[in-house]
């Protein structure tokens, strides 16, 4: 009784905090018009907040993995200033200060009962609804392959690391020719046939899934396992080399994943192979680094390591990195209709769309496996604090056309 007295007097002063602006240190007033992300696109199913007995299993729902990333989340935002906006891009979220109570009230939380509380005391659900109904999540991992620290057949192919002739500038990924001239950086087939700086060796198909999933683990022969992290890349689309495989009738759909497109190209010619990583025309470079917690996963783009079951790939375009999120979609891995609170910690080439999430399922083959099967529609709620969500221009059962600017594509 003594321990709920105590949370609810915490959570009645957090909520405070919340819901009235300091007068010594006034929340910055919500964006402009001129300073929201613009757009031309006219939302069919609008944006709407809800209550958080409308989120599907909210009641059962583990809430441990996600509370453990909005936790390192909030270590990234004690670091900015209190004025500035979570997102520039994405600024209906809020200032830090905004997230402040929030995230000062995880100190308070004990058990899934008390997340529950601090979390619906603070928190309203926002439900992101995209333009043309489309929604789509997958699911994603850390490989683990083995790797060699020079080529020994069958590990010839170099995990490549970050050229020096790369430059990013005003967001293109640039490649600076000998006579300073820049162009846009070549496509995955230049790239290999003109070689690259090794790190080490692995297999052909394993680096080539290497860079899909954009990091890994490497196993060394004397037990040693290092991180392949992401570096850069080259600023080419992400195309599907399972689309292209199924369109030339050289795998079926069932085949149509990590697994399938391996084994293909380990029983086909080493030239139709490397013709198929060539579709795709992204190419991925790393960093060598120490395994650290080989607990977390590698760090996402919010700079922080990923949290299996905890952390999702997201669209920038849409959400602001670090935010708490609850989705509902099919998992089978997870026995079927699943929902749970996952925080956004990165990006991914394919991850387009505003209800689209690549779910983080952590390192290693089975990992690998459970993430395989997930490719299914589901719903979105982004967790807002309350001071935020009020003064957002949805109402509760949306239905006018005010704000639509506030959840689009930033062009």
């Amino acid at each position: 009784m003594r321990n709920l007295l105590t949370l609810a007097l915490v959570l009645m002063a957090l909520t405070s905090c919340v819901t009235l602006p300091r007068s010594a240190d006034p929340v910055p007033p919500a964006p402009q018009p001129s300073q929201q992300p613009r757009s031309d696109m006219n939302w069919v199913n609008p944006p709407k907040r809800v209550a958080f007995d409308r989120l599907p299993d909210w009641e059962t729902a583990n809430l441990t993995p996600g509370l453990a990333a909005l936790r390192r989340s909030c270590a990234v935002f004690a670091s900015r200033r209190s004025a500035d906006y979570v997102s520039a891009r994405a600024t209906w979220v809020g200032t830090i200060d905004e997230w402040a109570p929030a995230c000062s009230a995880l100190e308070v939380i004990g058990d899934d009962a008390s997340a529950r509380a601090v979390i619906q005391a603070l928190f309203t659900p926002v439900e992101i609804r995209s333009q043309d109904g489309a929604s789509r999540f997958t699911g994603y991992f850390e490989p683990m392959y083995e790797a060699r620290l020079s080529p020994e057949p069958p590990f010839t192919e170099p995990v490549p690391a970050r050229p020096d002739d790369l430059v990013v500038e005003y967001g293109r990924v640039l490649q600076v020719l000998p006579d300073g001239r820049k162009r846009a950086y070549p496509s995955r087939a230049e790239i290999t046939r003109n070689g690259v700086v090794p790190l080490a060796y692995a297999h052909p198909a394993d680096v080539f899934f290497l860079q899909i999933q954009g990091s890994g683990r490497l196993l060394l022969p004397d037990g040693r396992t290092l991180r392949a992290a992401y570096a850069a890349n080259n600023g080419q689309p992400f195309v599907s080399t399972a689309n292209w495989l199924m369109s030339k009738g050289w795998i079926g759909r069932g085949e149509a994943n990590m697994t399938g497109i391996k084994a293909w190209m380990n029983r086909t010619s080493s030239s139709r192979a490397r013709q198929a990583m060539n579709i795709n025309p992204r190419f991925v470079f790393f960093d060598l680094l120490p395994e650290g917690n080989p607990g977390l996963g590698p760090k996402g783009s919010l700079g922080v390591p990923l949290t299996p079951m905890g952390s999702i790939a997201v669209d920038p375009a849409f959400h602001a990195a670090g935010v708490p999120m609850f989705l509902q979609t099919t998992a089978p891995s997870l026995g079927g209709q699943w929902s749970g609170l996952m925080v956004a910690q990165d990006t991914g080439g394919a991850i387009k769309g505003a209800v689209r999430g690549d779910l983080f399922f952590g390192t290693g083959e089975a990992a690998g496996a459970a993430a395989d099967t997930v490719n299914a529609p589901g719903r979105l709620w982004v967790l807002l604090p309350r001071a935020v969500a009020a003064r957002l221009p949805l109402g509760d059962e949306f239905a006018g056309t005010q704000g639509l600017g506030l959840f689009a594509a930033v062009p």
